[in-house]
Parts: C-alpha cells; structure tokens; sequence
C-alpha cells in the first residue's frame, strides 16, 4: 500500500489544481506525477520563458505542413485532375475529334487519282530500274 505525505499549500492554489487535476487524471497524484514528467522530459522549467523551445517546435511543424502541401499539389497535379479529365470525357460522351470531310469538286478528284497513279507508276519504274542495274 502507498503511503501518503501531506504538503502545505494556500487554499486558492489547492481549489485551482483539484480544477485542474480532474481534467487531467483520475488522482490528484497522478495529476501531479504527470505534470511533473512533463516538465522534466520536455526540459522546460515553469520559471523560464518558454518562446524558444516553442518556437523551434513550431518552425518544424510549419515545414512539415509545407511538405505535405507541395506533395499533395503533386499529386493533384499529376494524378487527380488527368483521371479526372479521362472519366469526364468518358462519361459525357465526348466523341474525338475527327477531321471534317471537303466537299471536292471533280477535277480535284480527278487530279488526285491521276496524281496517285503517276506516282505509282514513277515507283514501278525506279524499283525496275533498280533490278536491272543490279541484273548487269
């Protein structure tokens, strides 16, 4: 069994920690135990000015907040909006674009068939040619 030892403290302070203590744990021990860890782990002393340490503390956080925000950025960049963009076009039909066919005229046509078959015929003949030089 624990023994117990009393400590002498104005009234007030006593009304303030029982306060407190209930917020904390469920014995007034307890309470004082972990505040005491508290203090002694994070090495802060209730008589020095807390700035720098919090301060420090707050510097790391706000570049690890940075961090997550340029590789969520990141992501969205390269990730979300492309799919994003691929499902909506694959859910509102988006049919892809496709040249538009010119009405030509006949001797358009004309000229185009013409123009193939003379092309048809200049490479018949140069890969005759060809065979023939290799034949000598």
């Amino acid at each position: 069994m624990d023994t117990f030892s009393s400590i002498r403290i104005k009234t007030e302070v006593v009304k303030d920690f029982r306060k407190f203590s209930k917020t904390v744990a469920t014995t007034h021990s307890e309470a004082l135990e972990a505040m005491m860890t508290f203090f002694i782990e994070n090495e802060i002393s209730p008589h020095q000015d807390c700035g720098p340490n919090f301060q420090k503390l707050e510097k790391n956080i706000l570049k690890r907040i940075n961090a997550l925000i340029a590789i969520i950025k990141d992501i969205e960049k390269n990730q979300t909006k492309p799919t994003m963009v691929m499902l909506q076009a694959l859910f509102e039909n988006v049919e892809p674009k496709q040249k538009l066919l010119v009405e030509k005229s006949f001797e358009q046509l004309e000229k185009e068939r013409l123009n193939k078959q003379f092309m048809a015929r200049l490479k018949e003949k140069s890969e005759y040619d060809n065979k023939k030089e290799g034949k000598d």
